[in-house]
């Protein structure tokens, strides 16, 4: 089955952004969304949020990650009627048609099996997953990439 052609010259949408600057009206509620939507999660630590990495690209551009305990816990979030996510989708899908010019919103999900990961901090502060869960030495994982990866794979 073939996509139906988009008009016009496009490329990847890998990132959210403001495409209007001019028009706050329709942006300032999608970017201020998830500051609060962070803020909720940060009072309950059940909620499975380890933690979040706030980040800006090119001009415009504003993007998190975020490191959560479980896939369950992620989806109850999302999809819980009381909490702000859900309301935010909500508040999304009401204004898309005026908001779509105004604010590209880029969203992924990648479920990491516990141990399929690698991370190396060389001389810096917890960053990133590390920032989330901790760190440990490097050896207690194994002393190259390949010994670190080859063991978590084994279980």
């Amino acid at each position: 089955m073939f996509a139906k052609p988009l008009p016009g010259r496009t490329t990847a949408a890998a990132e959210g952004r403001i495409n209007h600057f001019w028009a706050p009206h329709h942006w300032l509620p999608v970017f201020i969304a998830m500051p609060r939507m962070l803020r909720e999660l940060s009072r309950d630590p059940q909620s499975g949020l380890l933690g979040h990495q706030l980040l800006s690209g090119s001009p415009r551009t504003y993007y998190v990650v975020q490191y959560w305990e479980s896939e369950e816990k992620l989806l109850a979030y999302a999809s819980a009627p009381d909490n702000l996510h859900r309301k935010g989708w909500a508040m999304i899908n009401r204004f898309e048609r005026k908001a779509r010019r105004h604010v590209g919103i880029w969203h992924e999900t990648y479920i990491v099996p516990p141990g399929s990961y690698e991370s190396i901090y060389g001389d810096m502060p917890p960053y990133g997953l590390g920032a989330a869960t901790g760190t440990l030495p490097i050896e207690r994982r194994g002393a190259t990439a390949r010994r670190r990866l080859a063991r978590d794979s084994e279980g």
